[in-house]
């Protein structure tokens, strides 16, 4: 049995007014909040993923330049190869093209061949190509006017483009033939149209020279974008959504929205383009949207009760109430399952965010592994280049030396190697006294071929008694190296060459290195990663940016200035430790022995 409430009738109709202006508000509430919510969430999110597409990006035109770099040197090898030179001079061609096999194999380009001094193809890695005349195409033009490592591109026979460094092979500084590699940047872009996103590089004309679609390339970037299907009537309703939305679209293919990011490549007056899709960003903003709608379903559910318990006091009209309360259940039910969805949506993104992330750490990785690598092969080759001409000299003893210093490099290559691969793990390296007289002398022997090369004067000042830090020896070697190579590569336009190296004592032990160099144009941007003045294929930025982090590492720092009336400065500063402390240090490096 139902008990009945009385009802006022002066209050009811006012009451009743109230309500509906209350529903009213609430509804004009709700409509501002999710417009104002999807406006401000689309700019967050789109930020967002603009953010991890410019690292994406720099990731790519990184990849591209390393792959260009690392062909780059080859065709300066084999314009030396002695076997290659002879072979054209003797016009036998038995073995030649079995040995550019050898070395494609070695080294990993596309293709490698030798052209005779008339542009004909007499020895390649692809048999195929044998007997080509290629005389009148950029590669053989250009190399035969110019004394240097030359690039060019040009469509091949199959239709294809190609993209070549190549260079002149001189005997008796007459032309005889000209090396040819050929760099795969076709099948990068194979590998990279795998990912969702479109990337784009274009020539200094805006020529599409590479494009994950391959249909762009050979038109500018407008002919290719202006060139997509027409939309449909539903397809040009949703792009008018999105820009409603906020999320005015850069470019469309095959009538999805896409934003745009441009990067220079430092490279014959590249660009690359890289165009994503906002469906991501649609996702995540319509996943707050449904959680704010389900939020304002039951406010509405709760107002809806109350005008409906208000309006019906009769017993009849509650069973027609909780039919209305079970259908309004299973609508909720029913957003909850799509809130849920969104969410999932949601972790999927999130986890797409997060691989793009390592992504990126491994790029920067990789190329301080690249980076600190470069002067121990460096050295390497010099010394491997004089044990050779001492063997040829029949003096083996000497020679032997020169194979030691290679084998030291090596070991100093895989403590490298274990040290980058300790940071990559965020884990700390022992520690142990180091005297840092035998380190800064130690970084000496490793540079000395470059010293000697450019005929810098050096004048070393160190004290006589030991200068005792806490470290380990290849980080701190690396400190120094990187310090030297900056001074030599700041000599080397100078008359006279003058690198004055002091090592003092005090509170710190400070090692000073000074060049007489042009000086330093851009002392606040010094120590960021990847910033450099050297010029595109000599360095990447890293050197001082690694140093400066293990100076911090160590507990000391790494600081620069300029010096009047021109010249630079580096100082590597580092806590001295005294002699209980080396006494605590060896003893628990016996007891960890």
């Amino acid at each position: 049995m139902v008990s009945h409430t009385p009802i006022d009738a002066e209050n009811l109709p006012r009451t009743n007014i109230l309500l509906r202006i209350g529903v009213l508000f609430l509804i004009l509430t709700a409509v501002s909040v999710m417009w104002l919510s999807n406006l401000y969430f689309t700019q967050l999110f789109d930020n967002s993923t603009r953010a991890t597409a410019v690292r994406q990006l720099s990731l790519y035109s990184g990849r591209i330049i390393s792959d260009l770099q690392r062909s780059t040197v080859v065709p300066l090898l084999l314009s030396r190869d002695t076997t290659l030179i002879s072979a054209l001079n003797t016009s036998d061609f038995t073995t030649s093209s079995q040995r550019l096999i050898s070395y494609h194999a070695d080294i990993g380009t596309k293709d490698i061949f030798l052209l005779d001094r008339d542009g004909r193809t007499v020895a390649s890695s692809d048999r195929t190509e044998l007997g080509q005349l290629l005389s009148d195409k950029p590669v053989y033009v250009s190399a035969v006017r110019s004394n240097k490592t030359v690039f060019s591109s040009f469509e091949n026979e199959s239709g294809g483009r190609g993209y070549y460094f190549s260079r002149r092979l001189l005997s008796d500084k007459k032309l005889v033939g000209v090396i040819v590699v050929e760099v795969d940047l076709g099948g990068l872009f194979d590998t990279w149209s795998k990912n969702d996103a479109t990337i784009i590089v274009t020539d200094s004309e805006g020529t599409i020279l590479l494009s994950t679609e391959r249909q762009f390339e050979n038109q500018t970037l407008s002919q290719a974008l202006s060139n997509q299907p027409v939309l449909s009537t539903m397809e040009r309703a949703l792009r008018a959504t999105d820009e409603w939305a906020g999320s005015v679209a850069d470019a469309y293919i095959r009538g999805q929205p896409l934003f745009r990011i441009d990067e220079k490549v430092p490279f014959q007056g590249w660009n690359i383009v890289y165009l994503a899709s906002y469906e991501n960003i649609r996702t995540r903003v319509n996943g707050i949207l449904a959680f704010e709608i389900m939020g304002y379903a039951m406010l509405f559910a709760l107002m809806f009760y109350i005008l409906s318990k208000r309006a019906i006091r009769k017993s009849f009209v509650l069973e027609a109430e909780s039919v209305e309360l079970r259908a309004l259940n299973n609508r909720l039910t029913e957003e909850i399952s799509q809130r849920e969805e969104a969410e999932r949506n949601l972790q999927v993104a999130e986890q797409s965010l997060a691989q793009s992330s390592k992504l990126a750490a491994l790029g920067e990785m990789s190329a301080a592994v690249s980076h600190e690598l470069n002067q121990p092969l460096a050295a390497m080759r010099t010394y491997l280049a004089g044990a050779k001409l001492l063997l040829k000299r029949r003096r083996p003893e000497e020679a032997i030396g020169s194979f030691q210093r290679i084998d030291d490099l090596i070991g100093r290559m895989g403590a490298i190697t274990k040290q980058l691969k300790s940071y990559a793990r965020k884990g700390a390296d022992e520690l142990y006294p180091i005297d840092l007289r035998t380190s800064v002398q130690s970084s000496l022997s490793m540079m000395s071929p470059q010293l000697n090369q450019l005929e810098i004067e050096i004048t070393e000042t160190m004290p006589k008694s030991p200068v005792m830090v806490m470290g380990d020896a290849v980080r701190i070697e690396q400190v120094i190296v990187n310090l030297l190579r900056n001074a030599i590569d700041a000599m080397k336009m100078q008359n006279t060459r003058q690198l004055d190296i002091l090592l003092v004592a005090g509170d710190l032990a400070k090692l000073t290195i000074k060049d007489n160099g042009p000086g330093i144009d851009n002392l606040d941007s010094l120590f960021e990663p990847f910033y450099t003045t050297k010029q595109p294929g000599e360095g990447v930025g890293l050197g001082l940016a690694i140093s400066s982090g293990i100076a911090k590492d160590l507990g000391g720092r790494l600081l620069a200035r300029n010096i009047k009336p021109y010249g630079a400065v580096f100082e590597f500063q580092i806590p001295l430790i005294k002699e209980d402390e080396i006494k605590a240090a060896e003893q628990a490096n016996g007891r960890a022995d």
